[in-house]
Formats: C-alpha cells, sequence, structure tokens
C-alpha cells in the first residue's frame, strides 16, 4: 500500500508529477503475481483533478506501461476527493478502480470511477461476478451474436487499462478482477 503524502490538502500539476516520481520510488520489487496496489487517502480531505491526473492517473498508466503486476487501486477516498476523481476519468476517457481499505487491510465497496462503453462495462461485471473468465467462455454463456474475437478484445482492453488482470494458463488467457472483497494487497 503505498499511502497518500499525509497532506489533507493535494493540489496542483507539479505537486501531482512530484508524488507520481515518489510513487515510483515506492516500488521496491514487481510482485510474483498480479496484485492490488493500494493508493490510501484515508488522510486526504481535498485532492485537486491536476494533482491526481499528474500523480494517481500517470501512475496508473505507468504501471501498465511496463508490464507491472502491480494494479493501481484508490483506497479510501471521500466524497469530494471522488468527484474530482471522476472529472479526470471523464476529460480521459478513462477509469480506475476504488475501494475501501480497513486498517487491518480488509477490503469493501470495491467500485469503479469513471464510464466505460456500455458492452465494456458488461464484460467488466463479468469478470467481476465470474472470478475467472475467458473470452470462450463468455462468447458460449452470455454472447449468442458476439463472437469469441469480440470478447476478447474488449478483455484485453480492460486489462490494458488495469481495470482487470490478465494471466495465462497454458496458451490461453483468463482474467480475474484486481480487487475481490476481503483481498490484503500491498
Amino acid at each position: 500500500m503505498l499511502r497518500s503524502d499525509r497532506e489533507p490538502v493535494l493540489a496542483g500539476a507539479l505537486n501531482g508529477k512530484i508524488a507520481f516520481a515518489r510513487m515510483i520510488q515506492g516500488i521496491d520489487v514487481n510482485p510474483e503475481t498480479a496484485a492490488p496496489l493500494f493508493l490510501d487517502f484515508r488522510d486526504v480531505q481535498v485532492a485537486t483533478a491536476s494533482y491526481l491526473r499528474e500523480s494517481v492517473f500517470s501512475f496508473k498508466s505507468y504501471l501498465r506501461l511496463t508490464d507491472s503486476k502491480f494494479y493501481a487501486v484508490a483506497a479510501n477516498v471521500n466524497e469530494s476527493v471522488y468527484d474530482e476523481f471522476q472529472m479526470v476519468a471523464d476529460a480521459k476517457n478513462d477509469a480506475i478502480l476504488s475501494c475501501q481499505l480497513s486498517e487491518d487491510g480488509h477490503v469493501f465497496d470495491i467500485g469503479l470511477v469513471g464510464k466505460l462503453d456500455p458492452k465494456q462495462q458488461i464484460t467488466f461485471d463479468l469478470v467481476n461476478r465470474l472470478r475467472e473468465a475467458d473470452a470462450n467462455t463468455l462468447k458460449e454463456r452470455f454472447g449468442e451474436t458476439e463472437k469469441t474475437t469480440a470478447w476478447n478484445n474488449r478483455l484485453a482492453g480492460l486489462a490494458a487499462r488495469g481495470l482487470i488482470r490478465e494471466f495465462s494458463k497454458g496458451r490461453a488467457k483468463y482474467y480475474r478482477p484486481v480487487v475481490e472483497v476481503g483481498n490484503n494487497g500491498r
């Protein structure tokens, strides 16, 4: 888990870039398997959109571009900070996972900040409901009019955005939720 800057107010693009650099430095090792990396906003009362864009959303993109096994999840975000996250997500046409995280590391109230197109939202919801899915399974169970390729493209797109995690079983690719209720992350 990475804690926010422990300041009640996080503001400004420059401060966001500094926080982004600290987040990168805060990763000491890449885990062996995919894992959520909780960005804890517990003590933050206000965070501006410019700060979040330059820190959290840049970090989320960095993790995916470097093929990290960490997946950024905004934890313990209050309502005003959530609104700023939503503003950035809308402007970037992006989304980020959010949750509440107890002091002892248990996850609850998992959600998505931002919007997905309707078909991606259905795919995201199915992966989270099934806890594990691949394109063939989704086609067979839910996509009578959809081709396997369409399901595969949506799954790969969600994984590239850090909203689900991808893993292999032999030559096949499977997908799981990044965060599950009760999941303890880093």
